[in-house]
């Protein structure tokens, strides 16, 4: 049973899951509020396949520092860790 996060975490059930598979409140929280939080996906490009400006424009959406400075492989990683 999730707990009740109130109006911060839109999908409680998915957010404990992620929590429980170890990841950060933070990231937790964000995967949890998308728009279609819970809904079967698999339809986003590949990190490889995005252009470097794809790549930074995400990093910046999810809130990623120091993506001025980095390369095409160094937002890939910073997007995968975050």
């Amino acid at each position: 049973m999730a707990k009740d996060h109130g109006n911060s975490i839109k999908n409680d059930e998915q957010y404990e899951a992620l929590r429980d598979q170890g990841m950060s409140k933070e990231k937790a929280a964000r995967i949890a509020n998308t728009k279609d939080s819970g809904a079967k996906g698999g339809k986003a490009s590949k990190y490889e396949d995005r252009t470097k400006e794809e790549l930074y424009k995400k990093a910046q959406e999810v809130g990623i520092d120091g993506r001025p400075k980095m390369n095409k492989e160094e937002l890939i990683e910073a997007l995968r860790n975050n």
